[in-house]
């Protein structure tokens, strides 16, 4: 079975105040031609299909077309919701839907249930496991500790009792939206850290042919069985490196996995330039970067007169510009939000306590933090979807 598998659409999101609907429609024509291409029998959506819980009407309008160009197709197509979707909504008219052979699975409770399909070699079952808040849905798992690895794992546990059950030689794929150990970050993924740890272990999915995770922005490989498609566009500078691609996945009859990476179209490449203005405006070296969005970081002693204007005139298409003069670390000018580069909620909270009493907290007080960054953020998941 040919399976093609991409996540992290984000219809809807602007990159950098540039709408990126354009682009998205594009893609989406793309994702339709590949598919008449290379004559896939599947399409897997692993999750963050719109940016956020109540998305523009552009990009449902977009999300619609995309449903009816695949059905149309009459090759099936199974969706999960991700982190940015809000499930509910995603999986409103879902059993109607269904017939269609578009498959939503937003609902955790339906884990262990596969949707089926069938090859000349047989079923291969695919288990669609949502985006799972720990703090919402460790009473469906039945697990005591809200964290990723248990109510994953727990999950993982009905896919393989599920499969355990069917007929030998079914063969298996996961979807799942989660933050897998080993996978790189980049800066446009909305943080999931849980009780001080975001990633879960790659062991969680041991058991089934083929695994198509989201929610990582950079296409990757983490074992042959294990892999994230990426978003198919860039929305953070820091995919700068990034090759925006799909997974043709090939599932042999005895679930052997061979996958090959396809490229997506990208309007434009992305460039982070850095040095002192007058360098920028006149390095030579530069020129290939004039067409693409640029990130400018200056690193001029003091702020030059009309920076963004200057450098339009030569790179029309900068979009962000940066202040990093080159100092010393302890220099008393070093910015603010340059010293908390890098560093998350939790340690700029334990940063805080020692500035003020002399002393960093003790191991009770950092759970207690970790315990109230937690709440927060189940509880901005909770208003969100509640919209």
């Amino acid at each position: 079975m040919r399976l093609l598998h991409t996540s992290d659409w984000h219809l809807g999101r602007a990159f950098h105040r540039v709408s990126m609907l354009g682009a998205q429609a594009a893609f989406i024509g793309h994702l339709v031609e590949t598919v008449r291409e290379h004559a896939v029998d599947a399409v897997v959506v692993s999750g963050d299909v719109y940016d956020r819980a109540v998305p523009p009407l552009a990009a449902v309008e977009l999300f619609d077309d995309a449903l009816h160009r695949l059905a149309a197709l009459g090759v099936p197509t199974v969706m999960i919701s991700g982190n940015h979707d809000s499930a509910r909504r995603l999986g409103v008219g879902a059993g109607l839907i269904d017939r269609a052979g578009i498959h939503l699975r937003t609902a955790p409770a339906e884990a262990g249930t596969p949707v089926v399909l069938r090859d000349a070699h047989g079923p291969v079952a695919f288990y669609g496991l949502p985006y799972l808040e720990p703090a919402l849905v460790k009473d469906e798992f039945g697990v005591e500790r809200a964290g990723h690895e248990t109510v994953l794992a727990a999950a993982m546990d009905r896919v393989r009792a599920d499969l355990a059950g069917r007929a030998p030689g079914t063969r298996s794929v996961v979807l799942a939206h989660a933050f897998v150990t080993g996978g790189q970050p980049s800066d446009s993924e909305r943080d999931i850290t849980v009780g001080g740890v975001a990633a879960v272990p790659a062991g969680v999915f041991d058991g089934v042919d083929y695994v198509a995770l989201g929610h990582l922005h950079g296409c990757q490989t983490l074992t042959e069985r294990i892999r994230y498609s990426g978003s198919p566009l860039p929305y953070s500078f820091s995919e700068a490196g990034h090759r925006k691609s799909m997974w043709l996945v090939d599932l042999d009859a005895g679930g052997a996995v061979r996958a090959e990476r396809l490229d997506c179209p990208v309007p434009r490449p992305l460039a982070r330039l850095r040095g002192a203005l007058e360098d920028l405006l006149a390095d030579p070296a530069l020129t290939p970067h004039e067409e693409a969005w640029v990130e400018a970081t200056l690193t001029d002693p003091v702020r030059p007169a009309d920076p963004m204007a200057r450098l339009a005139a030569r790179f029309p298409h900068t979009l962000a510009l940066v202040f990093d003069p080159e100092r010393s670390p302890d220099d008393p000018d070093v910015s603010y939000a340059r010293r908390l580069a890098g560093r998350d909620d939790q340690q700029i909270a334990e940063d805080f306590v020692a500035h003020v009493r002399g002393a960093g907290p003790d191991p009770r007080e950092r759970a207690v933090l970790r315990d109230a960054f937690d709440a927060v953020r189940a509880d901005d998941t909770l208003r969100e979807v509640a919209r």
